[in-house]
């Protein structure tokens, strides 16, 4: 009988709009009971229409930030969805796994499915022109 217990971890999932992210990370924690956060969830509004607002960006990501670390120091697994087009949108997360030790894994979405979001075709296009890959190991 195995009685290890179930190791914490962070994920994030990275991707354009509409490449899958946001259904890999509800499949993903209903098999592993992990949290998923992603800054669309803090974009509604008081019935729950997403509303998109560029302005409010900075403040979402931080909430976005602020609310993994809640789940980690709690010591939940984090699944956390986001575009993440360049390598620096990841460091926060990167640094407060570290700084727990908690292991992280990046997964990268190619799909290409209709944006839940309606997300521009102007917009995915200056997102994938500004797309940084994984560095390799």
């Amino acid at each position: 009988m195995n009685d290890a217990v179930p190791t914490q971890s962070l994920l994030l999932i990275r991707g354009l709009p509409g490449s899958g992210k946001s259904t890999l990370a509800k499949k993903m924690c209903q098999k592993d009971a992990a949290v998923h956060l992603e800054t669309d969830m803090f974009m509604t509004d008081s019935k729950g229409r997403y509303q998109f607002n560029p302005k409010k960006l900075p403040a979402i990501h931080a909430r976005c930030e602020q609310e993994t670390r809640t789940h980690l120091d709690a010591g939940h697994s984090v699944i956390v969805s986001n575009t993440f087009s360049q390598i620096w949108e990841m460091q926060p997360y990167l640094d407060m796994a570290r700084e727990a030790d908690i292991p992280v894994q990046i997964i990268e979405c190619q799909g290409q499915f209709k944006s839940i979001h309606d997300v521009p075709a102007r917009s995915i296009e200056n997102m994938r022109n500004r797309w940084e890959n994984l560095p390799q190991r």
